[in-house]
């Protein structure tokens, strides 16, 4: 029997999209703040800095709301249950330090779930920015170029981003439903679609936990506990056969990937958009891949495009299959993801 014999012949739900229905139903998934809601915000963030710690160290607890917090909760809910994605608008991030701009976004990622270390350094603040790294070279994190990405997952359950600055050209966002990919391979091509619930290789990028290989086997499709989860970078597929012992990609798979990749950039599928400074936006990992349009920069070093970027693992979330305790280390829920190395300190960078 086969793995696709388990699964529905369509998935159905919230989370089932198109972006060409996104782009009709904005109100379902944009925010915009109010002045009492930025003034609730503020009031926390300035009672956190009040603490003197370390913004790594935020808590739900050290982050009191006094009527934002119940958008939050709706906004988890949201998330692991609804459509999977939300952009909170009209954070005056112009008129803040950047100690306060991140202080408020993590002390709402702390009303989302708990932070997660993003590198191998500890960080679960990050920055996305073009640092002039090489693209090309197979350790390269590409959100630190320039370049178009591919639509990817990141190692956590919610990735979610605030934007600072935009750039002077491009940068858009683009969001893809996984589900709604699904549908359509096995309409169209269930012979490729089953092909992805094999265990392809994905590299770590040099990014090794101790005692791990240098890649990952974890399938892009994965069916448990009644739920379709997505795992996919193709670039760091494509990278992992630079090891020998990493599966061998066929022909078949190759032209699997090459389908899963044209119906996650079809228009009429994925959802683009813009994000504007005082934006935050928050995305499920596990049922939406996304992905950044390359860019042109301002020459002006203060002015260039800089996002800063949490991974989060909320409670009351799904159960995940034991191959992603190669990514995770554990599968417990609330308190999986991120990248962590022998000696990793978790903490906050400002820049």
């Amino acid at each position: 029997m086969t793995v696709l014999a388990e699964i529905p012949n369509e998935l159905t739900g919230p989370s089932v999209w198109t972006g060409q229905e996104m782009r009709e139903r904005r109100d379902d998934w944009i925010v915009d703040l109010t002045p009492e809601d930025i003034a609730d915000l503020e009031q926390a963030a300035r009672h956190y800095l009040s603490l003197r710690q370390d913004i790594g160290e935020i808590t739900k607890v050290d982050f009191p709301l006094k009527r934002f917090d119940q958008h939050l909760a709706e906004l988890r809910n949201k998330l692991i249950n609804g459509i999977g994605f939300e952009v909170i608008r009209g954070l005056p991030v112009q008129g803040y330090t950047q100690e306060m701009a991140a202080t408020i976004f993590c002390g709402v990622g702390a009303h989302l779930g708990t932070a997660r270390s993003q590198n191998a350094q500890g960080h679960i603040l990050g920055h996305v920015r073009d640092i002039g790294a090489d693209a090309n070279d197979p350790n390269t994190r590409i959100y630190q170029t320039h370049e178009r990405q591919t639509f990817h997952t990141d190692s956590a359950d919610i990735v979610g981003l605030l934007c600072l600055r935009e750039a002077k050209e491009g940068g858009d966002s683009l969001l893809v439903s996984a589900e709604t990919i699904y549908n359509r391979m096995r309409a169209e091509c269930p012979e490729l679609l089953e092909l992805l619930f094999d265990p392809i290789a994905t590299d770590r990028r040099g990014e090794i936990p101790e005692g791990m290989e240098p890649f990952m086997t974890i399938p892009p499709f994965s069916w448990h506990d009644g739920k379709l989860t997505v795992f996919y970078q193709r670039q760091y597929i494509d990278s992992a056969q630079r090891f020998s012992d990493a599966m061998r990609l066929t022909p078949a798979h190759v032209e699997t990937l090459d389908r899963f990749d044209a119906l996650a950039n079809d228009p009429d599928l994925c959802l683009t958009m813009r994000l504007q400074p005082g934006d935050m936006q928050f995305v499920y990992n596990h049922a939406q891949l996304h992905d950044r349009t390359g860019f042109v920069d301002w020459p002006d070093p203060a002015q260039r495009r800089h996002l800063l970027r949490l991974w989060l693992s909320p409670e009351g979330d799904r159960e995940l299959p034991e191959v992603f305790k190669q990514r995770y280390g554990t599968i417990e829920v609330g308190q999986r993801g991120g990248i962590i190395t022998q000696g990793t300190r978790l903490h906050a960078p400002l820049d």
